[in-house]
């Protein structure tokens, strides 16, 4: 690929995979789609998960082109754990500390990373210019690809939405944060 463009989605009423896009949420995702537009990036494919906010997000800009949004369960959420848990964030720094921690019914940072990365790798010889919408904490696992260094207090900075180019250039990748809030 050429370009890849991740896309955290906009704001949203809740976490289930159903929840809506919040009034804000669906103003952002309208931005969302004219910045798109302003960015000169032609755009071959658009790849989201499956989740309602995911695809609320992108469809004005998929609409508007008239590319089909392709559904990829590998850019779901991650799931922490199957019970609600009422220091999610501290768990969640600590699977940023240690990346094979896993709780119950849940996925480790190395298996969601895994998970996501899998279709990075299927994209890599395409040709184009693809973008993938999906969650933040996995956005966040997917930076570490390309910048090691990318852990929980990015991932605390990360807006709703957020856009990052990454690009390769001479043999190395290249990673942008293109969207202003």
């Amino acid at each position: 690929m050429d370009k890849l463009i991740l896309v955290r989605h906009s704001e949203t009423e809740g976490q289930h995979e159903d929840s809506p896009l919040t009034k804000l949420g669906v103003r952002q995702a309208q931005v969302l789609a004219a910045f798109l537009d302003n960015s000169g990036y032609e755009i071959n494919r658009i790849i989201s998960s499956p989740f309602l906010r995911a695809i609320e997000t992108i469809k004005p800009y998929a609409m508007d082109k008239g590319i089909e949004i392709e559904r990829d369960e590998r850019l779901e959420e991650r799931i922490l754990s199957h019970t609600p848990l009422d220091d999610w964030e501290e768990v969640l720094y600590d699977t940023f500390e240690d990346p094979e921690m896993k709780m119950s019914g849940g996925e480790s940072s190395i298996e969601a990373k895994e998970r996501a990365l899998s279709l990075i790798e299927e994209l890599e010889e395409e040709q184009g210019n693809i973008i993938l919408v999906t969650h933040g904490n996995l956005l966040a696992l997917i930076m570490q690809k390309y910048k090691r260094e990318f852990g929980f207090n990015e991932w605390k900075r990360l807006s709703r939405p957020d856009i990052f180019l990454v690009q390769k250039q001479g043999g190395e990748y290249t990673v942008e944060r293109v969207w202003q809030e």
